[in-house]
């Protein structure tokens, strides 16, 4: 689905321009490098799941895909908890993050049935 391929690449790119404009300092900057890589984690292995060798290897990948795209969730929230709590993009971030969730989840449910009525 290439739609799902661009809309990850730029949640990753928008979480990375969040992260540059964050305060420089050592608490941020450990906060910072780990939202750039769970989000960019996000992409790279939903990039990965379309490539997978088979139905299983498949939901393995998009698994890692959930995984991190709560992580970055998790991180948006702790950011939007110690920086003012009314930032647009953090809440427009975690509104994406919450949707391609949402739609990886889906998409795992689907295969495991699909997987399911294979094996019959």
């Amino acid at each position: 689905m290439q739609d799902l391929k661009i809309r990850t690449k730029r949640f990753a790119i928008a979480c990375w321009r969040l992260c540059k404009n964050i305060p420089k300092s050592r608490e941020y900057d450990a906060w910072a490098r780990q939202l750039i890589r769970s989000s960019s984690s996000v992409g790279a292995n939903y990039r990965a799941s379309q490539r997978a060798k088979s139905t299983a290897d498949f939901i393995y990948k998009l698994k890692i895909v959930e995984e991190e795209a709560d992580e970055s969730i998790y991180w948006l929230e702790l950011f939007q908890e110690v920086l003012d709590p009314g930032r647009i993009e953090i809440k427009k971030l975690k509104q994406e993050a919450n949707e391609l969730l949402a739609i990886v989840v889906a998409s795992i449910k689907t295969a495991r049935k699909n997987k399911v009525k294979q094996n019959q």
